[in-house]
This record gives C-alpha cells, structure tokens and sequence, in this order.
C-alpha cells in the first residue's frame, strides 16, 4: 500500500515510511519537475520513481538488519559456506 501512496503522493510516501530528509527532497524535486515537465514530460514521472525507489531501499535495508540480527543471535544455518 505504501507503494501505491509513493507513487501518487511521493513527499506523503516517504514521510510515513520515516524518511523526512528524503520527503523535502521530493517536494524541490517535484517543484523542478513540474517546471521542466511542460517541456520533457518525462520528468512529470521522476518524483514518483524517487519515492518508489527510496521506500524499495528502506525496506530491504531493514530486511537486511533483521537477517543480520537473527544470525548474531542465532548463529549460521546450517550448511553455511564458512
């Protein structure tokens, strides 16, 4: 669901996935956006590929942590390449 809201309402997106620095970001970018969008369209798509791309890094950073903990707590699986 946060992907959908990244997509349509990037700088909302990325302040409730907890990235602040990353919202004010998007609003300038999206300000510069619409500016040069009249003229390279494509740019109008820009702030959502941001946010999307943004919360894919944040999440998989945070899976990336929980696997690193379970294995500090745990230990290697079993079979693991040393």
């Amino acid at each position: 669901m946060i992907y959908v809201l990244a997509a349509l309402l990037p700088p909302l997106g990325l302040l409730l996935n907890g990235q602040p620095f990353s919202a004010i970001f998007n609003l300038v970018l999206m300000v510069f956006c619409a500016l040069f969008g009249l003229v390279f369209h494509v740019l109008l798509l820009v702030p959502s590929a941001h946010a999307v791309i943004a919360i894919h890094m944040k999440r998989e950073d945070r899976r990336h942590r929980e696997v690193v903990e379970a294995i500090r707590r745990h230990g290697q699986p079993r079979g693991y390449p040393r």
